[in-house]
């Protein structure tokens, strides 16, 4: 498979390259298309401005991880800017389980799911211009994370451009707008970094440009207020594993200069789950290798994972 960019190891969504996805079946608006046939309009509100959302699910064992999340964020999200999905819940969900018959999928498989405003009559901001129906695409993937990443740690850049306010844009909307995360991304691999670390308006540590991004100071596990991030399912998913398993979460305010001290520090992702982070800003992080609290978190996510 080509696109070793995207298949890069100095990623957090990094993954191994598999010869089986050239031959995927790509979902659009209830037809299935070889991948290198699979296309939408150039009139597109996802084409033309970002207009939509996306989710990205995990298949493991024949399940769909968190899938019921997913469906939550996605039709709220869809909800927030007015745009009619034209599927029930239900109907979302027996689509994904299509694709993946049509793929013959039962377990390692990533499934990126995008719903856009659809074809509008002429390229322009105004949703009125919309011409009714919603563009639906499923392309579900064989993707494992690189092992290196997991075993070396990612090193990690601040970038200049911070993540922004909910007034400004509200990061919890899974929008198809990503160029503040792909200009930060861009700043941290020019600086010879592999993800980007972001900080909030007021200079707190908010996430990286894909990922939720945690520290360990004293076996506590510590992650941002989410008042100027995203936050992730997979990111949730870890803080009430760590707590149902006695450890302590805490979701606040830290700085530069705490992350610096940290112990260890990783990131979470659906893609990833757990991944550890062993510099930043060209400083060694702990030991400068993945830590052992990062190693019980994986654990506990990852059996999870199979239950």
């Amino acid at each position: 498979m080509s696109g070793t960019a995207t298949s890069s190891a100095a990623s957090a969504q990094g993954y191994l390259d598999d010869p089986r996805n050239e031959g995927v079946l790509v979902f659009i608006n209830g037809e299935f298309f070889p991948r290198d046939q699979a296309s939408v309009s150039v009139f597109d509100a996802g084409f033309v401005l970002g207009d939509g959302v996306w989710e990205g699910l995990r298949l493991v064992n024949g399940k769909l991880l968190a899938l019921e999340d997913h469906m939550d964020r996605l039709y709220e999200g869809a909800g927030a800017i007015a745009l009619d999905i034209g599927l029930t819940r239900a109907e979302m969900v027996a689509a994904i389980r299509a694709t993946l018959d049509r793929n013959g999928m039962q377990d390692g498989a990533h499934i990126r799911l995008m719903v856009t405003r659809g074809r509008k009559r002429t390229p322009n901001q105004d949703p009125r211009f919309a011409l009714g129906q919603a563009t639906v695409v499923i392309i579900a993937e064989y993707k494992t994370p690189r092992p290196e990443a997991k075993a070396a740690g990612l090193t990690l850049m601040t970038s200049t451009i911070r993540c922004s306010t909910p007034d400004v844009f509200d990061l919890r909307l899974n929008s198809h707008s990503r160029l503040n995360f792909i200009q930060a991304l861009i700043q941290a691999i020019h600086c010879g970094a592999d993800e980007a670390l972001m900080l909030d308006p007021s200079g707190f540590v908010a996430s990286c440009n894909s990922t939720n991004f945690f520290i360990v100071r004293k076996g506590e596990l510590w992650t941002s207020t989410g008042r100027c991030s995203f936050k992730g399912i997979t990111h949730r998913k870890v803080m009430e594993l760590w707590r149902e398993s006695g450890g302590t979460v805490r979701e606040l305010d830290f700085t530069l200069a705490e992350t610096y001290a940290a112990d260890e520090a990783f990131v979470t992702g659906t893609l990833g789950g757990i991944t550890p982070v062993t510099r930043i800003d060209g400083r060694r992080i702990g030991a400068g290798r993945p830590g052992p609290v990062t190693a019980e978190v994986s654990r506990l996510y990852q059996a999870y994972t199979l239950r």
